[in-house]
This record gives structure tokens, C-alpha cells and sequence, in this order.
């Protein structure tokens, strides 16, 4: 169904009630083919309710109340705007469609317009990027992520990719940051030391690995880029850049436009030093992967004076620190922008 590829990726919460008898259930709202598929908070598909049956019971109120069937007493209770706004849409869709030549492809597009008319007049910018944050699968940041990088490695050259020396990272990366998820690419170029992307995606310089002796300082780098990102989602920043058409379009299909790709690799590539992470919370990551903060403070600032607390407050002073990184990975990681 056309209309329908629209709002294919979007899902909201809902309250399902399988009879008048029945307690209502928290559930997850998906579109499937023609249908809006039910499931249970495990992901377990309870129902299907045909999408041109569906019918709202309360107009004009909300939270908006739905019903498979008018004479039946299963409902379905939905008071995500963006949700109820995309049934309206289709249910409308699904009413206007006709087989007459010519003229279905200029109703669907005065859908098309008017849906994203409806949500830009009901739907402030932050407040649009705020939702689509909290519904954007993690397979849809993955994905975004490798699309900017894509951006980044064309502009900046390849990323480095020996083949031992990958290994080695991600060896390193799992010491650092362990069952995260997090992958590590090693940049040829770039003027930034590190940085971060949506989906996981944590970015260095190949100075980081290839001009110090301590597997600490790149360990430290992607520590703090963690902590970056864990305080400030870089798929809103990423929105806020981008501006609401482009959120708009991530509700709705799925992707984002080219040229906020775009732009925001070239963010990412030309970003200014910034600020570090608050000392007590970075330093607390440190402590929980078993890492000298020691090392990354004076890769900071040789003179060690603008990065006090960091060297001073080191978790591990006093302590035995775990091997970072085998002499031998570290070797190896150190010639991963090699032949």
C-alpha cells in the first residue's frame, strides 16, 4: 500500500483491551501490511487490525479510542499525537483510494502534504526532535551513523582498516567499553582528536594511536567520547541541525535527507575543541572499566594544569590497573592506518 510505506518504521505505545471484561495491556503499535500489528512489550504479535476497518470512537478527543469493529468491544487506546496523526493519515488514504487513472497519484500526494502540514502546526521543533529521539530504533541510529560516516570517510579519506589492527580494536574497545555495542573506527585524517555518531559510533584521530606509548591514552579518548555522547544524544543534535522537515521525514520513512548528512559530517569533521565531560562523572567511568584517567589527562595537556583533577582523582592510584592492551594488539593497533 503506498500510503503506508510512509509510516512503516514508526511505533508508539498504546493500551489494548481484548474485551469489555478484559484488563488492559500495555502494547507496542507497528504498521504491517495494510494492518496495524499489536504486540506485546516482548515484542510477541497479539493481534492485526485491518487498517480499513479500524474506527476511531472518540473524534476530536484524546487520548484517541479505536475499535476493530463498531459492534465488538475490543479497543485500543493511543495518545501519541504523531501515532494517531499517521492512522488518520492512512485511514484517509485508504478511504480516498479509487482505481481512476490519472488521479490517484495527486490524491496521494495531497495526503503526502497534508500530514506534514498537520504535525508541523501541532508539533514545535524541539519538541518533534525530542519524540523522534525516544522512537528511533537502534537499527535506524546504526544506520544513520554509517551513513554520516560514509560522508566523513569521503570528504576526510578512508578509515584505516588493517586487518590485525582492527582486531586489536576491537579487542581494545571491548576492554573499554564492554557490552555496549560501541564500535571504534580509526580515521586516516581529520583535525579533531575524536569524536562521536549515532548508533554507537566513536570516531579517532590515527595520531591517537600512532604518536603515544600507552594504550591508555586512546582508551581514554573513547572513554570520554562515550561519556560525550551518553550526555548529549548525538542523533538530537544531529535533528536540531537538521530542522523539522528533515525529523519530520525521519518519522516517516525511516531516513534522513542527504544534505543533513552532509552537513553534519562536515560538523563533525570541522567541530571546535570541546568541553569535557563533568570531572565526577568521567572519572566514575574510568573507575568502572579499571582505567588510569592518568594517561588521557596528559595527552590532554602535557603540563597536566587545566586537567588537575583528572591526574589527582585517578581511580586507580594506589592500585593494580589490568593490562589495557597486549604489547602485542598494541603493536599491531599502532599500524592499523598501515599497507
Amino acid at each position: 500500500m503506498t500510503a503506508l510505506t510512509r509510516y512503516e518504521r514508526l511505533e508508539s505505545p498504546g493500551l489494548w483491551r481484548e474485551t469489555a471484561q478484559a484488563q488492559r495491556r500495555d502494547v507496542i503499535l507497528s504498521f504491517g501490511d495494510a494492518s496495524l500489528v499489536i504486540s506485546d512489550t516482548a515484542e510477541r504479535v497479539l493481534t492485526h487490525w485491518s487498517l480499513a476497518a479500524i474506527a476511531r470512537i472518540n473524534p476530536g478527543r484524546m487520548p484517541a479510542l479505536y475499535t476493530p469493529d463498531p459492534d465488538g468491544d475490543e479497543t485500543l487506546e493511543v495518545d501519541e499525537p504523531v501515532m494517531i496523526e499517521a492512522i488518520e493519515a492512512v485511514r484517509a488514504a485508504i478511504a480516498r483510494e479509487r482505481p481512476r487513472a490519472g488521479r490517484l497519484r495527486l490524491v496521494l500526494l495531497g495526503l503526502f502534504t497534508a500530514g506534514f502540514a498537520a504535525l508541523a502546526l501541532f508539533w514545535l521543533p524541539g519538541a518533534l526532535a525530542r519524540h523522534a529521539v525516544t522512537v528511533v530504533p537502534v537499527s535506524v541510529r546504526a544506520e544513520i551513523g554509517r551513513d554520516v560516516l560514509a560522508r566523513i570517510t569521503r570528504i576526510n579519506g578512508p578509515a584505516c582498516h588493517a586487518r590485525d589492527g582492527v582486531a586489536a580494536l576491537e579487542r581494545l574497545t571491548a576492554r573499554v567499553l564492554p557490552e555496549t555495542g560501541a564500535q571504534v573506527v580509526v580515521l586516516s585524517g581529520g583535525t579533531g582528536r575524536a569524536a562521536h555518531l549515532p548508533g554507537g559510533l566513536i570516531l579517532l584521530n590515527r595520531a591517537l594511536v600512532e604518536d603515544h606509548e600507552d594504550p591508555a591514552v586512546a582508551a581514554g579518548f573513547i572513554l570520554a567520547e562515550s561519556a560525550r555522547a551518553a550526555r548529549n544524544d548525538p542523533l538530537a543534535a544531529l535533528l536540531r541541525a537538521a530542522g523539522p522537515l528533515a525529523t519530520l521525514r525521519l518519522l516517516t520513512s525511516g531516513r534522513l535527507p542527504d544534505a543533513a548528512l552532509e552537513a553534519h559530517a562536515k560538523t563533525v569533521l570541522n567541530a571546535t575543541p570541546r568541553p569535557l565531560p563533568q570531572d565526577a562523572a568521567l572519572l566514575a567511568r574510568f573507575a568502572a572499566a579499571q582505567l588510569s584517567s592518568v594517561p588521557y589527562a596528559y595527552a590532554l595537556d602535557a603540563s597536566g594544569e587545566s586537567v588537575l583533577p583528572l591526574i589527582e582523582a585517578d581511580p586507580m592510584r594506589g592500585r593494580g590497573t589490568p593490562q589495557v592492551l597486549s604489547d602485542g594488539d598494541w603493536i599491531r593497533l599502532q599500524g592499523i592506518c598501515g599497507p
